[in-house]
């Protein structure tokens, strides 16, 4: 019996080894299962928060479209019931919240309560806007910081060094609201150098393909800089410190032992390493990014999401607010979720 069954193990050796890679395959499966299920539940109270803060805010949609004050200004209830009926405001808040998801499940945002516009075509005119503002800052902001933290960390404590830091992370602690307003003052108003406002030019459409990018460029570098600046200090901070860190390793020290210069050992050795708390930071940069260009489209008046929440809020124009909280806080949790899984493929320790 003993022989026999050594023998029938012998015959088939690989009976017993599949249970390990496939234990690892579902151990891989249930963190990306539970990766997803927290994905969706965390977009599920974002949009359940996107339709009930709104209500929160004093004051009615309504008020603001046919109040006293308004341009729109209408005596009668009759208005005021037909409106709320049209807009869906007439029922409980727990109807509304169904109808709410029903539409919202469907891609339908809703139409603009002050211009009665369709919300997604709203969203879908600004959205290219604050996209290239955020996306140019991003890349900008962390190829700035890399290559600055990289040479601060290598010679650490030297004047170098200090200057840079102490440069950083005072324009990091500036408002981006009185940054924005000393730069339009002084290129916009005293030097004429570049616009004032805007995204392009009026009645642009007649410009070469080259002109219009110049000028679109033109428009885009005051509030560039301002988001930069306050992006730039977060990166810098991460890299050098990786940097410090890295610097007694011992595989520095056998590097140089086997004479590679310095340069080599500078980026290819520890900057690598250090590189990638960076993936993670550059998702919570596209987060403060968000927060901060609200405030820089409206210093710049520039034609992107940040103005249309704020005109939005102003009238408590439900529909609006909604859409673009929307739009900007999914696209925050989703760049997140991405940047945790790249994290994740390229340091091994951290999948556990």
């Amino acid at each position: 019996m003993v022989e026999a069954g050594a023998v029938q193990g012998l015959d088939h050796p690989g009976l017993s080894e599949p249970s390990v890679p496939v234990r690892g395959d579902q151990r891989r499966g249930r963190r990306r299962a539970a990766a997803l299920g927290s994905y969706l539940v965390m977009v599920f109270v974002l949009v359940t928060l996107n339709f009930w803060i709104p209500r929160a805010m004093p004051g009615s949609p309504i008020e603001g479209l046919i109040g006293q004050g308004s341009a729109t200004f209408t005596f009668g209830d009759q208005t005021r019931v037909a409106l709320e009926k049209y807009y869906r405001l007439d029922g409980s808040l727990v109807s509304q919240y169904r109808h709410y998801l029903s539409r919202l499940a469907h891609g339908d945002l809703g139409r603009s309560i002050a211009t009665n516009a369709p919300v997604r075509k709203e969203i879908g005119r600004r959205v290219p806007w604050t996209l290239l503002l955020i996306g140019a800052s991003t890349v900008v902001s962390t190829g700035l910081g890399m290559v600055a933290g990289i040479r601060s960390g290598w010679r650490r404590d030297r004047p170098l060094d200090r200057v840079t830091m102490t440069a950083l992370i005072a324009a990091w602690q500036f408002p981006p609201y009185l940054l924005g307003s000393m730069l339009l003052f002084l290129f916009a108003v005293k030097l004429h150098w570049l616009p004032l406002s805007g995204a392009q030019t009026p009645f642009a459409g007649s410009f070469s393909l080259l002109h219009k990018a110049l000028d679109v460029g033109q428009h885009l570098l005051l509030p560039l800089v301002v988001l930069t600046a306050g992006l730039t200090a977060w990166t810098y901070l991460l890299m050098r410190a990786g940097m410090v860190s890295e610097l007694g390793s011992d595989y520095l020290q056998l590097g140089r032992a086997k004479g590679v210069d310095e340069h080599g050992l500078k980026y290819r050795y520890a900057a690598r390493n250090a590189l990638l708390p960076v993936v993670s930071s550059t998702a919570v940069d596209i987060g403060f990014a968000v927060a901060a260009n609200l405030v820089i489209e409206r210093v710049f008046s520039y034609p992107g999401l940040g103005g249309l929440l704020f005109d939005s809020i102003g009238t408590r124009d439900y529909p609006t607010i909604q859409g673009v909280f929307l739009v900007l806080s999914v696209g925050v949790v989703t760049v997140n979720a991405l940047a945790d899984a790249l994290s994740r493929r390229l340091d091994p320790r951290t999948r556990s």
